[in-house]
């Protein structure tokens, strides 16, 4: 930080200040001193004066005298949230002012008689005062004069002070104790003093305390409690009770002592002892010093005049008030923000005390687009030309420190680590280096250009050759002989004693770097090969430092704000001479470089070479702002900005004052440009005097690119081309040249003057040139060139029918660019622009017009492909197979198929176009799903590609290997047997149905229908599950429908439907079949079909013996008790051979004819049987209520009784809707 003074008002009748104090809300000042002197002044804000923030002197817009004391005045205070002043006069009376229509008024008049008031303080919220009196009284009051409580304290009190959160009140007395009550005035404890010597404590008086208020919480860790004694001590405390406080002795008479309103830095004024040359005694003079809160010394401030006595801040933290005397002096205060400027790009950090993280802008000045980013512990930013640098302290406990580099708009482009406190920061635009007290790290993130000079072949050696490394790390005395080693950042070895000569400030240019020390010592090193090049010593201690752009002269701000020039120049010779220790060995050059310059300024605190003339640098110098050419100063611009850049003769500079206060919405009227004088006087000159002889003189005089750009500009512009091309080549511009050359072969001067207003970007001037010449033609070029594509049609309508087309697809590619694709295809279209059109159309999905495309474009286009592709991404399988397919490519549409798992398509595709590999890729993805043991995805496939018969197996495979059987998932199975029968029905069907067609059309002779017959029939009799495919679903069925009815107490129909599952051991088990044939038969009181069961079971080899010898235990408890009788049942005759059997009889006894079952009940059909028990024919007609009382479901061809399906829509076997079955609808 800087700070100098800037203003001084000076008190009526020379009457001596004693307080001051500054409203950080509204901007008054309040002063106060002899013989009841109390005065209101404001001085104007930058609100109020925009224009001031340049850096104008501040007027006076408020100067009020307020009457009403007669003594000394002791103390002021404001009260920020309620506007109110309250002052104190050494009779002890306190008055409160109150503001009324622009004037200042007494509102509050006390008077206690008995002692003086040494201190108010007003709590943090504003709500409550405390007053006390220098006997010990302390009185706590709320804002409308209520009086809380009283309190004596039995000690003398000279400061009060309250706790940031309002809970606690400090007491110090006038023997520099400090104790802490609550704020019900009970004793707490007392304030633990660290900073003065032993035996000294409690006969030093307290000169000052303050505790900022701006950080609150438990988890805060800043020091924020200041005390300060008369002696100059200061310690700064964490809490009232931080048994490790910061130690601070400033060698003044201290006087006050405040926290600046932001808490980064707090100023101790007082009086400093100077010693006379002469014999005369010693005078004292008035400082300010500023102090971080870690103790570190930022900043001194000397103040002329015999007595200070007290200090306040201004709202903002950039100004300060001084009462000094009869004087009140205000010094501006400029802080170090981080901040940096590159690429129109403004980037700067500011502290979120809510969030204790750092929000970080990325300002774009040019776009006034804004990218923010949060990160916490922002210690550092730098830039170059394309890129900055962030320096962070880790969230962690790892001590660690992050290198960012960042571009533009805040992206990360590279970082780093380091275990180094980076304290001091540069960057260039190919390296990063930092420094801490006594270390320094170089980072190369970007490849620069080597030096190449016939000196540093030695030091090539040293490196290693060729070998560039990106890291480097040494200590600031160590030595760089050759042989010393390489400097690696992984080698080297931090040092354990502090230096005893730490580094003050680093600067870098594309050549070389330079660290200057506290002792004023100078190192030079190049740059990128390391080495020292020069060490010399100046005389001062530097705070700043920088180099020009050639590295020849160096400007040094001490810590007084003094400005001094060196020339830095090494010409030539070896640099061993100058390396570290080896100071008594100086070479010729040594005397040279360092050598000071007869340049000096005061309270500079701001200063930028410029990028691209080592002779120009511009500086601020208080409000000032000083363009220097050479050691010549021009004349000063009144400015309180930070200079950004200086490049082309002009200065870009930015109020980052007010940035930093409103950092979310930053106004680009912040930002300044300034011009030098030569660049002022050249555009006089061209503006002013015709003849550019004059002007080329000039600029010949005081040659710089940009005067030379301007004045070839003004000659273009008056169409002197001899001075335009002398211009350029003077400029080294050679596209300007060629321009000249160009203008020269024009004939008519309007068409010059046309090119020139094109080159000066004045595009509509130079279009309305050439119409006046009637050569729309080349309005047209101009346009075509500049890619203005909508004027481009104006000016073409009607014409050349390419050009319309390119200007309306390039006109798409404006609206594709923008993402606005609707625009877009309407222009595509009309360009005919196919290929684009397609990619618009995706991005619309709009797949019916990408279908449409389809028959639009010529076959064996390879947008197609394109096309077909995109359908693919998009699962529509038939849009895709019919792009490929026109395109030709019947591979690629049959793999689309079967990517998307289309494999009927597929198959289709390939037996319409012989496409053989069909039938090994799908047995390959077959085998593969049922590795991974997923068989119904398998059967899925093999139906979707109608491999009816290979799903029908796999589906019969399933049902076999179930788990838990027929006892357990008997329904699952039945459905898998289900779907088997069903897949061997499509088979039949399909293949009837195509040897049908084949015959209806002629094409199949006799035998070749019966040779397809027999290959139909030989290729479902390789499987038993193929050639019966419904026995499986018949035995489920029965064995279900058997279950139901004996639960449901139907005891003969159970056993019916039982008896029939014998026929069934080749699908269901011996132990399943007989024991529920047992069981209905036992509950039937069958007892010979019950018996034959039981035999059956005990005589089975697939039961094991310990079921056997139950089941024989069963059958005799059963048959000692019921004869195997079986009891008179109703007989009906055979259908073939006409004998009588018994109506449960699943075949007949005589001739061994199997009867039919009906699928609803489970009992036999006997054709004489009707619905009502009458006899008819044996066929029934196929429809419900038909007369013969049975129907056949067509889809399963399996009959029923039509009394027990009468309430049913559904077959209950196949479960196939029966109405339509018999009307030829769909069944599934």
């Amino acid at each position: 930080m800087f700070v100098y003074l800037s203003k001084k008002i000076a008190i009526p009748h020379n009457l001596a200040l004693q307080v001051v104090a500054w409203n950080s809300a509204q901007g008054w000042i309040a002063c106060g001193g002899e013989s009841g002197l109390l005065k209101v002044l404001k001085l104007e804000s930058s609100s109020e004066a925009p224009a001031k923030t340049a850096g104008a002197q501040s007027n006076l817009s408020m100067n009020q005298t307020l009457e009403g004391h007669q003594g000394n005045i002791m103390v002021i205070t404001w009260n920020d949230n309620f506007r109110k002043l309250t002052t104190s006069d050494q009779n002890g009376l306190i008055i409160v002012w109150m503001l009324h229509r622009g004037i200042w008024f007494e509102e509050m008049i006390n008077n206690r008689n008995r002692s003086v008031v040494r201190d108010m303080k007003w709590s943090p919220d504003f709500q409550k005062i405390c007053i006390i009196y220098e006997d010990g009284a302390v009185i706590v009051g709320t804002v409308d004069g209520q009086r809380l409580w009283g309190k004596e304290i039995k000690t003398q009190l000279a400061f009060v002070e309250w706790s940031p959160d309002g809970k606690n009140i400090l007491f110090c007395t006038l023997n520099g104790e400090v104790h802490v009550y609550d704020t019900e005035g009970i004793y707490s404890h007392r304030v633990p003093i660290y900073c003065l010597d032993n035996g000294t404590e409690g006969s030093v008086a307290i000169s000052g305390i303050h505790w900022y208020s701006g950080f609150v919480g438990p988890d805060n860790q800043i020091p924020a409690l200041c005390v300060g004694f008369e002696n100059g001590r200061v310690q700064i405390m964490r809490s009232d009770s931080d048994d490790k406080p910061v130690l601070i002795d400033t060698q003044l008479r201290c006087t006050g002592l405040r926290w600046d309103p932001n808490g980064t830095t707090v100023a101790v004024a007082g009086m400093q002892t100077q010693q006379q040359a002469g014999p005369g005694p010693d005078r004292e003079v008035g400082v300010v010093q500023f102090y971080a809160p870690t103790g570190q010394h930022l900043r001194t401030l000397r103040v002329p005049g015999s007595n200070l006595r007290c200090i306040s801040w201004e709202g903002n933290g950039l100004r300060l008030a001084l009462a000094v005397d009869s004087h009140i002096f205000f010094a501006n205060i400029r802080p170090d923000y981080l901040w940096g400027y590159f690429s129109h790009t403004l980037v700067y950090a500011v502290l979120k005390k809510e969030r204790s993280e750092h929000v970080v802008v990325f300002w774009d000045t040019q776009s006034d687009e804004k990218y923010t980013k949060y990160i916490k512990h922002v210690m550092h930013i730098r830039s170059s030309d394309e890129f900055c640098v962030l320096v962070t302290k880790a969230d962690d406990s790892s001590g660690q420190y992050i290198i960012i580099v960042c571009n533009d708009i805040g992206s990360p482009v590279d970082s780093k680590y380091l275990h180094i406190e980076p304290i001091h920061v540069s960057m260039t635009n190919s390296h990063v280096i930092i420094a801490s007290e006594d270390v320094v790290y170089i980072w190369m993130y970007r490849n620069s250009v080597t030096k190449h000079s016939g000196g540093h072949s030695e030091l090539a050696g040293m490196l290693g050759g060729n070998k560039r490394r990106t890291e480097m790390m040494f200590h600031i005395d160590e030595s760089f002989a050759p042989g010393t080693g390489l400097h690696d950042k992984e080698g080297f070895v931090p040092p354990v004693a502090p230096a005893q000569d730490p580094i003050a400030c680093i600067a870098a240019t594309e050549q070389c770097f330079l660290v200057a020390r506290e002792s004023g010592v100078v190192q030079r090193y190049s740059l990128p090969h390391l080495s020292i090049e020069a060490r010399f010593a100046i005389r001062c201690r530097p705070q700043v430092v920088a180099a020009n752009c050639d590295s020849t002269r160096m400007s040094v701000i001490d810590i007084n704000g003094m400005l001094t020039l060196y020339d830095i120049e090494v010409k030539g010779g070896s640099t061993t001479g100058m390396l570290v220790g080896q100071a008594d060995k100086k070479p010729s050059t040594e005397a040279a470089v360092g050598t000071q310059l007869e340049f000096e300024r005061k309270d500079v605190w701001n200063m930028r070479w410029a990028s691209d003339n080592p002779d120009l640098f511009a500086i601020m110098e208080k409000t000032r702002m000083y363009i220097i050419r050479g050691l010549l100063p021009e004349e000063p611009v009144l400015s309180n900005a930070y200079i950004c850049a200086f490049r082309d003769l002009q200065i870009q500079s930015v109020l980052i004052d007010e940035v930093i206060q409103n950092p979310e919405s930053p106004r680009k009227e912040v930002l300044l440009d300034f011009e030098t004088k030569s660049l002022r006087d050249t555009r006089d000159i061209l503006t002013k005097v015709s003849n550019l002889k004059d002007a080329f003189n000039y600029v010949d005089d005081n040659p710089h690119p940009r005067l030379w750009r301007l004045l070839a500009e003004a000659a273009l512009g008056q169409l002197d081309f001899g001075v335009a091309e002398k211009a350029f080549v003077r400029f080294e511009d050679y596209q300007g040249i060629q321009l000249v050359k160009r203008l020269r072969l024009l004939d008519d001067k309007v068409k010059q003057k046309a090119e020139v207003a094109a080159y000066f970007q004045r595009f509509d001037e130079a279009e309305s040139l050439y119409r006046e010449i009637d050569r729309k033609d080349l309005a047209i070029d101009l346009r075509v060139r500049l890619g203005d594509w909508f004027r481009v049609i104006q000016l073409a309508h009607g014409g050349n029918e390419d050009l319309l087309q390119q200007a309306w697809s390039s006109i798409g590619d404006y609206y594709a660019d923008r993402g606005k694709w609707s625009n877009a295809a309407q222009y595509y279209a009309k360009a005919q622009n196919n290929s684009a059109l397609v990619d618009t159309y995706y991005f619309l999905e709009d797949y019916d017009s990408l279908e449409r495309l389809i028959n639009y474009l010529p076959e064996g286009s390879p947008l197609l492909t394109d096309i077909g592709n995109k359908f693919a991404l998009v699962g529509l399988c038939e849009q895709a197979v019919a792009a490929f397919t026109r395109h030709g490519d019947v591979k690629t549409a049959v793999d689309t198929c079967v990517m998307l798992n289309q494999w009927d398509q597929a198959v289709t595709i390939a037996q319409q176009h012989n496409f053989q590999q069909i039938e090994g890729l799908l047995a390959k993805y077959a085998q593969h799903l049922l590795d991974k043991n997923k068989k119904i995805e398998a059967v899925q496939l093999y139906r979707k590609a109608n491999r009816h018969t290979e799903a029908a197996k796999l589906l019969a495979q399933m049902a076999k290997e179930m788990p838990g059987g027929a006892q357990k998932n008997p329904d699952r199975i039945k459905k898998l047997y289900l779907l088997a029968a069903l897949e061997v029905e499509k088979f039949k069907t399909k293949t009837m149905d195509a040897q049908m067609t084949g015959a209806t059309n002629g094409t199949m002779t006799t035998a070749q229908t019966v040779q397809s017959l027999i290959t139909a029939d030989q290729s479902v009799a390789s499987d038993r599950a193929l050639e019966s495919p419904w026995r499986g679903c018949e035995a489920f069925h029965l064995y279900l429908v058997a279950q139901r009815q004996l639960y449901e107490g139907h005891y003969e129909q159970a056993m019916k439907t039982a008896l029939r599952l014998a026929d069934y051991e080749d699908i269901l088990d011996m132990q399943t079949i007989y024991s529920i044939i047992a069981l209905t038969t036992y509950y039937n009181k069958f007892f010979m079909q019950c018996s034959k069961a039981f035999i059956k079971l005990e005589a089975s080899g697939d039961i094991n013996e310990e079921m056997r010898t139950k089941f024989s235990d069963l059958a005799l408890r059963i048959f000692t008790r019921n004869q195997p009788r079986d009891p008179s049942s109703r007989m009906m005759p055979c259908p073939k051979c006409h004998q009588r059997m018994h109506d449960w009889c699943v075949s007949c006894p005589s001739c061994n004819y199997r009867l039919p079952f009906c699928v609803a009940s489970g009992r036999s059909i006997f054709p004489e049987e009707k619905a009502g028990g009458l006899h008819g024919p044996e066929d029934g007609a196929g429809v419900l209520g038909s007369a013969s009382g049975v129907v056949k479901c067509r889809c399963c061809r399996h009959r029923m009784y039509t009394s027990e399906v009468r309430k049913l829509r559904n077959c209950p076997l196949c479960h196939s809707r029966l109405d339509a079955a018999y009307n030829n609808e769909p069944r599934f």
